[in-house]
């Protein structure tokens, strides 16, 4: 059966390394929401370093998630002080739970205040698709998809909750999860 994946990036306001409090306080709530959404069911896995994480997102073997890539258009910094983005890279069995671990909870109050911490773009901020029982998406796919995403829309290959798509392909339309519905106020 397939696997959702679900990728994605935002640019920080500031970088990580930035004593500021938003900053502290994005870092520090952050800890939190993934611990919860690690417990919500329909969760499969996430990108974590493999050796334990230390040093820069670029720096890091994410072992079977591939190397650390960042999107063509992100323009900050890559090393420790300059560093200024957020991003995930995550495995589910359906739309639906992942719907519901990102809309509920401690990452929906996290969702409110994220142009508190996020810079606005005019790029997609997440991605899914559909992989193969038993592949890992790598960070890679996650960036290739989330620009093909924002030059073509949404499509079978990369899309969002607004348009998406079953496993076979055809478009689908899950209750609650819409144009309207997935936006955060």
């Amino acid at each position: 059966m397939p696997h959702l994946a679900l990728y994605t990036f935002g640019v920080l306001k500031s970088p990580l390394a930035d004593p500021a409090p938003l900053t502290r306080e994005f870092h520090d709530s952050s800890e939190a929401v993934y611990r919860k959404i690690g417990q919500h069911p329909g969760y499969l896995a996430r990108a974590v370093p493999a050796d334990g994480g230390r040093g820069t997102h670029f720096d890091l073997d994410w072992g079977a998630w591939g190397e650390f890539a960042v999107p063509t258009w992100y323009g900050k910094g890559r090393t420790a002080e300059t560093i200024a983005l957020a991003a995930t890279l995550s495995l589910w069995t359906d739309l639906r739970p992942a719907f519901d671990a990102i809309y509920t909870g401690l990452h929906r109050e996290a969702l409110n205040r994220r142009y508190d911490w996020f810079e606005r773009t005019a790029h997609p901020g997440h991605v899914f698709w559909w992989v193969s029982d038993g592949v890992t998406p790598t960070w890679q796919d996650g960036v290739s998809r989330l620009e093909h995403l924002h030059d073509h829309g949404s499509t079978p290959h990369a899309f969002t909750f607004h348009h998406s798509f079953a496993p076979d392909g055809t478009p689908t339309r899950l209750k609650g999860i819409g144009p309207k519905s997935d936006q955060v106020r």
